[in-house]
């Protein structure tokens, strides 16, 4: 043994088909540093799968034309830079985000002129319908303005982040140009630690206003599903008066369109409502992560969103359990209706069945009037025949009264004739 250990043999190992997409995917959406004074311009649109795939090849030919990098294929976020400005691209599930980084310019505060309202996604072609609008600006403390001329006092949130080494306001609402205005001033923030605090500010307001879209739809909703409700009670109060197969089966056709009616629209808001309660959970996230603390002058984001938001968001999951509850009433309905149908078919089943027997019964006594007619009818005319046979004995020289023998063979007869009869008909029915 000289004391050396050789090295272990390194196998391959099979690397499962989504291994790198969940190992990059902590790193897809970094934190990117930012100077102070800065201002941000930020953009959020509804986009479907053509509209995604439409404004990548825009976002390429926007690139192309500056002579700067293009996103590469497949990637879902992109960030590039053109003289004193920057660019950051994303493409999420359902919508598609621009945010404009900008230098401080003349030190104006969400100041622009009324062609700039849109600025600067007049440069590119919109990718779908427009949503967010952000307006956040960076400042240092000897640039703080006053408040009260920016901001709506009833609405105003102002709290301090990061130990008081900032301080942001906002009242959440679209001035004249459009966009909601965020103010940070920066007292000590590091560029990464800002540019991380920025991140969060615009996700916030992105995800607030993409988890209040259920509201519409919610309210859109609210009125059939009323409507369907009140033509339930009429229904299940109609059907205490009716009865007949006829009638209950119309009740229950009408409970069919209604239950038809009720799932369109559960199915229409599936999505909708699922993607409301995801996107508050990453506005509580982005909530705690900030963690505001609150300032003179304003309440906290907690507080001013949990206050607004919250009767939206039950509003949305009022009408997820009345569609819930509206389904299973329905369902009940329907088989309790099916069930007077069941028992009024085996009512009528029953009564058809009670025909066919007294149907067969009186046919099987015709049948056994048949019979004895025509054991009768046969036997009569073989006796007859055995009469006029009976009638040539005498010229035979047999001195046989003719009387007595037709006597003597009507009951002979009558039980070959009865026998013969029964065995026709017992082949003729397969009777063993």
């Amino acid at each position: 043994m000289d004391g050396t250990q050789e090295a272990p043999t390194v196998a391959t190992l099979r690397a499962h088909e989504h291994r790198g997409t969940v190992l990059e995917e902590v790193h897809a959406r970094p934190f990117r540093p930012l100077g102070t004074p800065r201002r941000l311009l930020h953009f959020a649109f509804l986009t479907d799968a053509a509209e995604a795939e439409a404004d990548r090849a825009a976002l390429v030919r926007f690139c192309a034309e500056r002579g700067v990098e293009q996103p590469r294929d497949g990637v879902r976020q992109f960030r590039t830079v053109f003289g004193d400005k920057a660019l950051r691209w994303e493409q999420h599930g359902e919508f598609t985000t621009y945010c404009w980084q900008l230098a401080d310019g003349d030190g104006s505060l969400f100041i622009r002129q009324a062609g700039e309202l849109a600025w600067p996604m007049g440069l590119i072609e919109q990718p779908g319908r427009h949503l967010v609008s952000v307006d956040l600006q960076l400042v240092r403390p000897e640039a703080t303005p006053d408040l009260a001329a920016i901001f709506d006092a009833a609405s105003l949130c102002s709290v301090t982040v990061e130990d008081g080494a900032a301080r942001v306001s906002t009242d959440f609402k679209a001035g004249a140009d459009g966009f909601v205005r965020i103010l940070v001033v920066n007292q000590g923030l590091d560029p990464t630690r800002t540019g991380a605090l920025a991140q969060r500010l615009l996700e916030l307001e992105t995800y607030r206003l993409l988890a209040l879209l259920g509201l519409p739809e919610a309210q859109r909703l609210s009125e059939p599903i009323a409507r369907i409700e009140r033509s339930l009670v009429e229904i299940t109060r109609e059907m205490t008066r009716v009865d007949g197969l006829d009638a209950n089966q119309r009740l229950l056709d009408r409970i069919a369109a209604l239950a038809a009616e009720l799932e369109a629209g559960v199915a229409e808001s599936l999505f909708r409502f699922g993607a409301t309660r995801a996107y508050h959970g990453i506005v509580q996230g982005r909530l705690a992560a900030i963690h505001g603390e609150a300032a003179a002058g304003g309440e906290t984001f907690d507080s001013f969103l949990s206050r607004r938001m919250t009767p939206a968001l039950r509003t949305c999951a009022a009408i997820e359990a009345r569609q819930a509850s509206l389904s299973s009433r329905l369902a009940r309905a329907a088989q309790l209706l099916r069930t007077k149908v069941d028992i009024e078919l085996e009512r009528q089943n029953r009564d058809i069945l009670s025909t066919l027997s007294e149907r067969t019964r009186l046919q099987l006594r015709l049948q056994h009037t048949v019979e004895g007619l025509s054991i009768a009818a046969v036997s009569y005319y073989v006796v007859g025949l055995i009469g006029h046979l009976a009638g040539l004995l005498p010229a035979l020289g047999l001195t046989i009264d003719k009387e007595v023998v037709t006597a003597a063979a009507i009951p002979v007869v009558v039980a070959a004739v009865a026998w013969f009869i029964l065995m026709r008909v017992r082949r003729h029915k397969n009777i063993p």
